[in-house]
């Protein structure tokens, strides 16, 4: 079981031919002029295998869904997440922990300084 935001498209709106380059550009995070310079250099070296390669992953890939992205801030972490997950879990526990430790020092501020409120926060335990 894969979220559609993990999986490699093709993606037809900055495609050139097939859109087969540029769903590896947004799947790894690289620019596409980047990935479109590798395998214009690999087709050179290894043509044979890579050409039917491409045409066959344009023909099997799906189409980029237009609603997969609401903006450049989840595309970028929707990017680290398929690079290493690890991280991206490391970070998001870090964040969660300083809003923690942030929510505590407010409760710790509100109950000490008011005594009505301690007494209901106890007697809600």
């Amino acid at each position: 079981m894969t979220s559609e935001r993990t999986t490699l498209y093709r993606d037809k709106q900055n495609a050139k031919l097939m859109g087969v380059c540029s769903g590896i550009a947004d799947y790894t995070g690289v620019n596409a002029l980047w990935v479109r310079l590798g395998f214009i250099i690999l087709l050179l070296t290894i043509a044979p295998i890579l050409l039917p390669a491409y045409f066959i992953a344009g023909l099997l890939l799906n189409k980029k869904p237009a609603h997969l992205y609401v903006g450049k801030e989840e595309q970028k972490y929707w990017q680290g997440v398929r690079q290493s997950p690890q991280r991206t879990a490391r970070q998001i526990r870090s964040q969660m922990r300083d809003v923690d430790r942030r929510l505590a020092d407010i409760e710790t501020y509100y109950v000490t300084s008011n005594p009505r409120l301690t007494a209901e926060i106890e007697r809600l335990r």
